[in-house]
């Protein structure tokens, strides 16, 4: 049913669009001057209609689950949730809800068949009545839509000032978003410096989180030197951005300046494509092609080279960066006023010459702000460090051993018992928090560099 209020959704913004469109046109067709163009008249029954039920859809969709779960557990039978806690009263509510869908195991109690039985009427309802709002409300704006269709209806400021109310919403909420994000971070991070020194955390060597969540658990009383975490980023990184920078600016340059179009053609989308893989195949690559085979070398050379190494895991990062730094090196260099180009040849100057004397400094502020946003991606990334980099914290820079990283750490931290009272959980979003300010710090850095060297080449 769901599916069916978008539907009449969709259909009623297409012939509410249709219907103002032709009752504008037949007014001039009349011989009588419109204020705004057919067009707008449409899009503003259009908008007019999708936007308000499109908001009640939506609220509807979002608070259903919840008013259902609290309408069918309060009507459970009376004593039956008495002196039980969250987490069985939760168990009772997903037993209820595996029984309405026919996952039935043992023979449950006539009380949960009926709460089951109620909780399918009461979705029932609710779809039906979702349809109804839906339909009801799509069909009144549609009427005053079309009955705002007049020669001086200003249905271009009216759609105009819709628009950016959505521009202005949309931004607010990616705002709020961004605010919110930082604001639980911030919490948590700050619960866990209550537990756990800072000095301790930021200076520490030693990082061993495992610690006894509940009473009958077995465990060691934790180590939160996040020194090892925050080194074996730092060498998978830099390995990643070695294979990365100089493969994806040679390339860039290559692509700009010397290659011939039909080079240029085949190897632009081949980029993209290697741009568009998703990681997770980049860390089976790692993990099941890279790693062995570095192993492998390495055995034929007498060097101990562990199963999982920074050295894979940040190649592999390395390969998946390069279109990102080659298309950033390439846009850069396409922003270069050509008339610096011409100049530079017309005095004579190489190919060559041109580009590493006129335009690499001219684009430099577009590729170091590629590069630093490769720097962030770097360190930001998980699947692939999850999957070829290793779980062990080590004091070690050697890309040949298994080290760990600030994205392993936070989903192994955040897998299991995530009970948010304990160093262990909370030391996650501690390790967030640096990542987050280190990628901030990046960015930051980056505009500056752009904005500055902007000023001497504008």
């Amino acid at each position: 049913m769901t599916l069916a209020a978008f539907v009449i959704l969709l259909a009623a913004t297409i012939v509410g669009y249709l219907l103002n469109r032709q009752a504008a046109r037949a007014i001039r067709a009349g011989g009588t001057r419109l204020h705004s163009l057919e067009n707008f008249h449409g899009l503003f029954s259009a908008l007019l209609i999708v936007v308000p039920v499109l908001v009640v859809l939506l609220f509807w969709l979002a608070l259903e689950g919840p008013v259902i779960d609290s309408l069918v557990m309060s009507g459970l039978p009376e004593g039956t949730l008495d002196d039980l806690g969250t987490g069985a009263i939760q168990l009772i509510l997903a037993e209820i809800k595996s029984i309405s869908r026919d996952n039935v195991f043992g023979t449950p109690e006539d009380w949960k068949l009926a709460a089951a039985d109620r909780l399918l009427r009461l979705h029932a309802l609710s779809d039906w009545l979702l349809v109804i709002v839906v339909a009801t409300g799509s069909i009144a704006l549609m009427i005053y839509a079309r009955r705002s269709v007049s020669p001086g209806f200003r249905a271009r400021q009216r759609v105009e000032r819709i628009t950016s109310g959505l521009m202005i919403f949309c931004s607010t909420v990616a705002i709020f978003t961004t605010v919110g994000i930082v604001a639980a971070l911030a919490f948590e991070t700050a619960k866990f410096f209550s537990m756990v020194p800072f000095t301790d955390f930021l200076f520490g060597i030693n990082w061993e989180p495992q610690i006894p969540i509940r009473e009958d658990q077995i465990a060691a009383e934790g180590a939160f030197g996040a020194i090892p975490v925050f080194l074996g980023t730092i060498v998978i990184a830099t390995v990643a951005l070695t294979v990365a920078v100089p493969v994806g600016l040679l390339t860039g340059i290559y692509l700009n300046e010397f290659a011939p179009h039909r080079v240029r053609r085949t190897v632009k989308p081949v980029l993209e494509i290697l741009a568009g893989v998703p990681t997770v195949v980049y860390g089976f690559f790692a993990i099941l092609v890279v790693a062995p085979a570095l192993r492998t070398f390495g055995q034929n050379l007498g060097l101990d080279v562990s199963p999982n190494t920074a050295l894979a895991a940040g190649s592999v990062m390395g390969i998946m960066l390069i279109p990102f730094i080659s298309s950033f090196a390439d846009d850069a260099l396409s922003a270069v006023p050509q008339s610096l180009r011409d100049g530079s040849l017309a005095l004579g100057a190489t190919r060559a010459e041109t580009m590493l004397n006129v335009l690499f400094p001219a684009a430099i502020p577009g590729i170091v702000g590629g590069v630093l946003l490769a720097v962030s991606r770097a360190i930001g990334e998980t699947m692939i460090v999850v999957m070829a980099a290793g779980l062990i914290a080590k004091m070690t820079i050697n890309p040949l051993d298994s080290v760990t990283a600030v994205t392993v750490q936070i989903v192994t931290l955040l897998i299991g018992d995530t009970a948010f009272d304990n160093p262990k959980t909370l030391a996650a979003f501690a390790l967030g928090m640096v990542l987050f300010v280190a990628t901030l710090l990046i960015n930051v850095l980056a505009l500056r560099i752009v904005r500055k060297y902007r000023e001497i080449y504008d």
